[in-house]
């Protein structure tokens, strides 16, 4: 049995636990072991605290790598922001050896030691590389009958691809979500601002206009060239700028539309027979007609 090492970060437990509960009924349902990060922290941000810490954030996020070093695990995490971060933070202590000595003079004052052993995935690179496409669909208790899914990967889970493990063959044109989406019996077409960011992030908490108008803009291309069923997120962050973000846009009569959006893990476990109002009790723009027509697969 595969195990793996669940990293939450703030924004799933904070803003979205029915995305937490979704990703383990999901990997429980694909036959993976969930290891628990007792005293795992924020991961932090790499837009945040390496401004002003280089050294401070690699500690942060090499004390979380550590607890999972200590159990002899890699880590997933949902959220793009956690995926990079902590990505980043393994790649300049590989780059900068003087770094992960500071880093471990730190982490020595409490017991603790990073070594670099510990890799950190996605859902996404998860499901595609770990479990493969064809033991997820085998999984699959109610078939997508043809829901049409825009993708949003996520910058983080994308960019600097350098520093990441695992990612797309061209990070400019990523198909590993809309596949996954096609493998569960989705159709997943390519749009041209597939790769645009959300405006999610410091721009949403800093200038909530500039971020709103961003996504709007990506979300109008989208209406207009597929028009989808439903949106597909590989992000936490992303989600709530497409489900929150989106109803806010809504109230606000900027937008005349509504497109509901899921995680992929709601998405996978609703599919693989979830308990709907668990995997969905956060989601502000309704459910009700894609769920229908996913139950309505077989």
């Amino acid at each position: 049995m595969k195990k793996i090492g669940f990293f939450l970060g703030c924004n799933i437990p904070f803003n979205r636990p029915d995305v937490e509960y979704s990703a383990r009924y999901m990997l429980n349902e694909l036959g993976v072991e969930i290891v628990e990060l007792e005293g795992a922290a924020c991961c932090p941000a790499f837009g945040t605290m390496p401004s002003v810490d280089l050294v401070g954030w690699a500690a942060a996020s090499a004390w979380n790598l550590s607890i999972a070093e200590e159990k002899g695990v890699d880590i997933i995490t949902g959220c793009g922001s956690c995926y990079g971060s902590l990505n980043e933070a393994r790649y300049h202590m590989e780059k900068h050896p003087e770094i992960k000595e500071q880093v471990n003079k730190i982490l020595g004052k409490v017991g603790k030691q990073y070594k670099g052993t510990t890799k950190v995935w996605n859902f996404i690179n998860f499901l595609y590389e770990e479990i493969g496409l064809d033991t997820l669909k085998s999984k699959i208790k109610y078939n997508l009958n043809g829901v049409k899914c825009a993708v949003q990967t996520g910058c983080h889970n994308l960019w600097p691809s350098k520093a990441y493990p695992t990612n797309e063959d061209n990070t400019f044109f990523p198909k590993r979500l809309r596949e996954i989406c096609e493998s569960m019996g989705g159709i997943a077409p390519h749009y041209s601002t597939i790769t645009d960011c959300c405006g999610m992030g410091a721009l949403r908490s800093t200038a909530s206009e500039k971020s709103l108008a961003l996504f709007k803009k990506k979300l109008d291309v989208i209406k207009e060239e597929i028009d989808p069923d439903l949106c597909v997120i590989g992000c936490s962050s992303c989600l709530l700028q497409f489900d929150a973000g989106q109803a806010l846009l809504v109230e606000q009569k900027k937008l005349d539309y509504k497109i509901p959006a899921l995680h992929i893990v709601q998405l996978a476990a609703i599919a693989m027979g979830a308990d709907v109002e668990k995997a969905t009790a956060q989601a502000s723009i309704p459910l009700n007609g894609i769920i229908t027509k996913i139950k309505g697969g077989n």
